[in-house]
């Protein structure tokens, strides 16, 4: 996880705007889909990102739920 998707992640649930982190959550869905897409360059290590980032959003949203 990068240090900044952490602390933007962390900001929103401290704040518990679950609609910041849905929102979030759909852009970085949408950023793997078209980057997925790509050819001619190897978009390997910004798919691993990307996924990582909304595993760590989806966490953080399953941690409001139980709250």
């Amino acid at each position: 996880m990068s240090l900044s998707i952490g602390l933007i992640v962390d900001g929103y649930v401290k704040l518990n705007n679950r609609s910041a982190l849905e929102n979030l959550l759909a852009h970085r869905r949408e950023l793997l889909q078209q980057l997925n897409r790509v050819t001619g360059i190897d978009a390997r290590p910004a798919i691993a990102q990307a996924s990582q980032d909304i595993t760590v959003i989806e966490r953080a949203l399953a941690t409001l739920t139980q709250e």
